[in-house]
């Protein structure tokens, strides 16, 4: 396998990461202020806050790790990407800045306040939102380039039924994600009251992926039809995909192996995931940016490869110290130890 092909892998498999980490914890935070305003507070509210006390420092650290790499293994990107992405990049930092501002006085023992909860519930869908950008601008047409200056097309962007479609499914596999893994929190932690409540929202919210999922496929044909046809090669992989969703949906709906489920729910995306990713190969901004072109020089790639490997391979088996300590800890999980 070529240096660009291992480096692109590395960097698909911590956005994968981000994905899932971060789509719990943003649909976490609008579930949680969903519920004070239906009158539920006091049903998911423990529930929600003992996942996230330990986990909302090192939600970033996959971004963090994908976006320094992208820049280091393909230099190109930082040029069409960086521009055109300021003012996208810039709502999503200020609402990463906003919930981290949020966690720290709830941590703290801030008084409650209405606006920061709406702010912190709000910034879980808006911000999932402002980074599906990417996606949309990678598949070409978006970004324009004249007299060496990059630009956005703003117009074309926001007119695009390809670009709502993405966002799209981006809020509602937030949405069934986190509530697919709050089930299982819940049920693990012996909360029927608040499972039941939850797996309401995980069921409410698994047909919305699925029927967002369609329409951005049907919406990549009108719009780039040469990945459509790779993606069609590749069509094994999004039947898996839509398998794993039907095993997870009808174990949520039984409520039977809910952590099962949720296994089933993080293969779903996975095969859609990475399914996308080698189908929309060679190609990372189309036609602008290849990873063949674009790829660091060989010494500095190997370097990052063995960087970004070590990287993860101390970075996962530190999420499972922290689940071990504390979030899949039975008296933890069940409120009997503290933060």
């Amino acid at each position: 396998m070529s240096i660009e092909l291992i480096g692109i892998t590395v960097l698909w498999i911590f956005l994968y990461g981000y994905l899932i980490v971060a789509s719990i914890d943003f649909g976490a935070g609008f579930f949680s202020y969903y519920s004070d305003l239906t009158g539920n507070r006091n049903v998911v509210h423990a529930i929600i806050n003992r996942y996230l006390s330990p986990v909302w420092e090192v939600t970033n650290v996959f971004l963090i790790f994908f976006m320094v790499g992208m820049v280091g293994f393909f230099p190109d990107t930082a040029y069409y990407l960086g521009t055109a992405l300021l003012i996208p990049g810039s709502i999503a930092i200020v609402l990463l800045a906003i919930r981290g501002s949020y966690y720290a006085f709830n941590t703290y023992g801030a008084r409650d306040s209405r606006i920061y909860k709406l702010l912190y519930g709000g910034s879980g869908l808006f911000i999932p939102a402002s980074l599906s950008i990417v996606l949309t601008m990678s598949e070409g047409g978006f970004i324009a380039e004249t007299n060496g200056r990059v630009e956005l097309l703003y117009h074309k962007l926001l007119t695009s039924p390809y670009a709502w479609s993405v966002v799209l499914l981006a809020l509602v596999s937030v949405l069934f994600i986190s509530a697919a893994f709050l089930t299982y929190y819940a049920s693990k932690a012996g909360d029927r009251p608040a499972m039941e409540l939850l797996r309401t929202y995980a069921i409410g919210w698994s047909a919305p992926t699925i029927l967002c999922s369609l329409l951005v496929f049907f919406s990549i044909h009108m719009h780039n039809p040469e990945h459509f046809d790779r993606m069609l090669s590749l069509s094994w992989m999004f039947v898996l995909s839509f398998l794993c969703f039907l095993i997870a949906t009808w174990l949520i709906w039984r409520r039977k192996w809910l952590g099962w489920s949720f296994v089933f729910v993080m293969l779903q995306f996975a095969f859609a995931f990475f399914g996308y990713g080698a189908s929309h190969l060679p190609y990372i901004v189309y036609p602008l940016v290849s990873i063949h072109e674009s790829i660091t020089n060989p010494a500095m790639g190997i370097a990052l490869i063995i960087a970004f490997i070590a990287g993860l391979c101390l970075l996962i088996p530190s999420l499972l110290l922290l689940m071990r300590l504390f979030l899949f800890d039975a008296a933890y999980v069940e409120g009997k130890r503290g933060k």
